[in-house]
């Protein structure tokens, strides 16, 4: 499906059926340097659940044009204006990582737009270490193999990927390599200098869950503490045997967790 959003070209994926903006819809926002085929496998149960499914390629991610928004702010923003551009009132919004930040940053900035909240890989901060930027802004291989490296649970560096066939980490490197140059690095600044997830959590009256994993290296289970005692009412799920990339690695456990939000 294509929209048009600030004059760009926004590729989503539907979830096998056709979107119905007349159904309660939930909006999937990936993470740093992935895009929309990251929530394959939880975008399809809600599509035919009685949910209008639009899981999304930020800007100069995936097949949407660009420009690469630079900020936390910025995506929110374009999050508000997509809603409005699919024929929505409001929405819920699921996010995992960067996208979980720009969930929480929308539902803050723009409450009457989202519905619910499911916080996937989510921390009140996410500082990124140096090596990370320093390699994603001179375009070598070394942040997108520290990205999978770090981000990916222990038990799935050895296989027994759910989906048989399937190797995450080499998967995971051929979907960063595909990113335009400067992407990456867009991407992981705009997370190391956003600080504004307290305080925005602390306007969010929404229904939220955060789902965490028990052994994500990147946005650990206890940074995220804080931001969920900020989000009144909020629910927190961690999925055991996990790293950060929950949403692939133990995908029907991520599905649960949202269900009961979303």
């Amino acid at each position: 499906m294509k929209l048009t959003v600030n004059g760009h070209a926004v590729s989503a994926t539907t979830g096998g059926t056709d979107f119905d903006p007349a159904k309660p819809a939930v909006i999937f926002l990936h993470g740093a340097g992935f895009d929309r085929t990251a929530w394959r496998l939880q975008t399809r149960w809600f599509a035919h659940h009685g949910r209008g499914v639009l899981a999304v390629d930020f800007p100069a991610h995936g097949w949407s044009d660009g420009p690469a928004l630079d900020s936390i702010a910025a995506m929110a923003d374009w999050t508000a204006a997509l809603i409005e551009v699919a024929g929505l009132k409001q929405a819920a919004l699921v996010g995992h990582s960067m996208g979980a930040l720009v969930a929480v940053e929308t539902a803050a900035r723009f409450p009457d737009k989202v519905r619910a909240l499911g916080l996937c890989g989510v921390a009140a901060e996410m500082p990124v270490h140096p090596e990370m930027l320093e390699s994603a802004k001179a375009n070598t291989l070394k942040v997108q193999e520290l990205m999978t490296f770090w981000g990916m649970g222990n038990a799935l560096h050895k296989g027994g990927m759910v989906s048989p066939g399937l190797w995450l980490r080499r998967e995971s490197l051929a979907v960063l390599s595909g990113n335009r140059p400067g992407v990456i690095h867009n991407d992981l600044a705009a997370c190391n200098v956003y600080k504004d997830a307290l305080a925005r959590a602390a306007a969010i009256k929404c229904p939220t869950v955060l789902v965490l994993g028990d052994g994500d290296l990147m946005t650990p289970a206890a940074k995220a503490k804080p931001l969920a005692a900020a989000i009144a009412g909020a629910c927190t799920v961690v999925i055991s045997n996990s790293g950060h990339f929950m949403i692939v690695e133990r995908p029907d456990e991520t599905l649960e967790a949202l269900k009961s939000g979303v």
